[in-house]
């Protein structure tokens, strides 16, 4: 499979760089360069590319709002963000992106994001309304899809996402979670707990308080979220008859 891919940095020694890389690779046909995003406009007006690795802090136009422009293409680019900070991995939320590599690059990590480029290819792109989110595992930053976490618990300034079977730190307050997803259908159950409404099998009172069960877990839900936890069970209960 030959994909063709834009690097975008504007730091040249960065871009010969990742340029380089991204032609060691098998799978890369060519590689296009671009010192910034206005630049990387210009080629992407004229030529159609699989994939643009990204740096994200760049003047002018940054990485973040080039990957806006790219997402409202009819036909958008696969994005990797390729940085040294990791502090976008929180707007990256809302972009979908496909990966999110930080420098300095290693071949076999930027292998893995052109192995998920080439995925793409034969794969329909996720909906815009179900973005991934970047989660350190192992040492290798991967893409988790929103829909697979169940509950989100606070940790200081980070969250922790819980999935069916495993756990996941990344570097944002419950607070941004719960206005973000909110249209997703997560709900503040307590200062500490962001659960996906769904999800929820019981709301049982307790000589504690209330509690739910979400994927076998129980979680207190405290007394200024318990009104607004069962108005919204109940909406969705009734949906469910009247449907």
């Amino acid at each position: 499979m030959s994909l063709v891919v834009l690097a975008v940095d504007d730091e040249p020694p960065a871009l010969d760089e990742l340029a380089y890389l991204l032609n060691a690779d098998g799978r890369v046909a060519h590689v296009h360069r671009a010192g910034d995003a206005t630049e990387a406009l210009r080629v992407l007006r004229d030529t159609e590319v699989d994939a643009v690795f990204l740096d994200i802090r760049m003047p002018g136009l940054d990485g973040m709002e080039l990957a806006r422009i790219l997402r409202r293409f009819a036909q958008p680019p696969a994005i990797v963000f390729v940085t040294a900070y990791d502090d976008g991995a929180v707007d990256a939320f809302d972009l979908g992106v496909t990966d999110y590599v930080r420098k300095p690059v290693r071949a076999e990590r930027l292998g893995e994001s052109l192995r998920r480029v080439a995925g793409l290819r034969s794969v329909p792109p996720p909906p815009p309304d179900e973005p991934a989110i970047p989660v350190e595992l192992a040492g290798t930053t991967r893409m988790l899809p929103r829909s697979s976490v169940r509950w989100v618990e606070a940790q200081g300034d980070y969250a922790r996402l819980h999935t069916g079977d495993a756990s996941h730190l990344v570097r944002v307050s419950l607070a941004t979670l719960a206005e973000r997803w909110a249209n997703a259908g997560f709900v503040r159950i307590h200062r500490s707990y962001l659960v996906q409404l769904r999800l929820v099998t019981e709301l049982r009172l307790t000589g504690s308080g209330y509690v739910v069960a979400v994927n076998g877990v129980e979680l207190p839900v405290s007394r200024r979220h318990t009104r607004e936890l069962k108005d919204r069970l109940i909406r969705a209960a009734k949906h469910d008859w009247t449907r």
